[in-house]
């Protein structure tokens, strides 16, 4: 099983300082990867799902990682989410081949639909077609990425005649992974996506997504060029043995942990801090990493 840590640009870890010893400390830990989340805004004040108050810091994860990657090495770098319909898709599909060149091929391009309808009207983003003009997006970008002659004409994006480089190192374009929990979800992984990434979710929720994922694969085709898809999960709560091993059991490859939490009734940790974050990192690569 791989391990990812979650936030690198989130809370006390949009401290430069902070994510990079973090970054570092994971690293030499044996994690393979750090993810970052985004929002653009939050609603002021906070109301559901929003899942932060407006005052919570977060960086840009794009920009995080081109920070971290001239600090780093081996870690892979995941979006997690990134809110595709909020993004020119060419204007981001520059931003990730520069970021995927930059860390010398360790992007993963984490995507989802975004659910907060307050951000898209902030943005000026209609909110009801994010469905199908994230899958546009994703194909103009692929497209820019690796074809001769680069062009797409579709509803929401229509262009050709032009180019873009650098172009990204990895072969095909970095990984896609989608995220969400819904049916939709699951058919948008199956048929674009090279893995799925469900966040906040305990065993029984994961097993459930993924039959969700084989019924889909079921019902939808899928390119080959996709390979298999990856499944990642961030799970509620602090991970230990016991608990990574019946997340790989139930299938999953990649485990992304949330900041530690101080109580066993806690899911999540908004409060941790650096240290406390440090110490984890260090406690689930001497107990965890390499023995799952």
């Amino acid at each position: 099983m791989k391990f990812g840590l979650f936030g690198i640009n989130m809370g006390p870890l949009s401290d430069p300082d902070a994510s990079v010893e973090v970054a570092q400390l994971a690293e030499a830990a044996g994690f393979e990867s750090i993810w970052a989340g985004e929002h653009v805004v939050l609603p002021d004040p906070q109301v559901a799902p929003s899942p932060l108050p407006a005052s919570y810091p977060m960086a840009d994860p794009n920009i995080v990682f081109a920070f971290l990657a001239a600090q780093t090495k081996t870690l892979r770098m995941g979006t997690g989410i990134i809110i595709l319909p909020q993004r020119n898709p060419l204007v981001l599909a520059k931003e990730m081949a520069s970021l995927d060149v930059v860390s010398r091929g360790r992007l993963i391009f984490g995507v989802g639909i975004g659910y907060l309808k307050a951000e898209f009207d902030a943005l000026g983003i209609p909110f009801d077609d994010k469905g199908p003009r994230t899958l546009e997006y994703l194909d103009a970008m692929r497209s820019i990425w690796n074809d001769a002659e680069p062009a797409y004409h579709g509803e929401f994006v229509d262009f050709a005649g032009v180019k873009a480089h650098p172009r990204p190192l990895q072969a095909g374009g970095p990984p896609v992974v989608f995220g969400g929990h819904v049916p939709a979800a699951f058919r948008r992984t199956v048929s674009h996506g090279n893995g799925w990434y469900g966040f906040g979710l305990d065993l029984d929720a994961t097993k459930g997504c993924i039959a969700g994922l084989r019924a889909a694969e079921q019902k939808v085709a899928r390119p080959a060029s996709l390979g298999k898809i990856e499944i990642s999960v961030t799970p509620f709560g602090n991970i230990d043995l016991d608990k990574a091993k019946r997340y790989a059991e139930a299938g999953v490859e990649r485990l992304i942990l949330l900041f530690p939490t101080t109580s066993p009734k806690e899911l999540f940790s908004m409060t941790a801090t650096r240290q406390q974050i440090l110490d984890y990192v260090k406690r689930v690569g001497d107990e965890v990493v390499g023995k799952v």
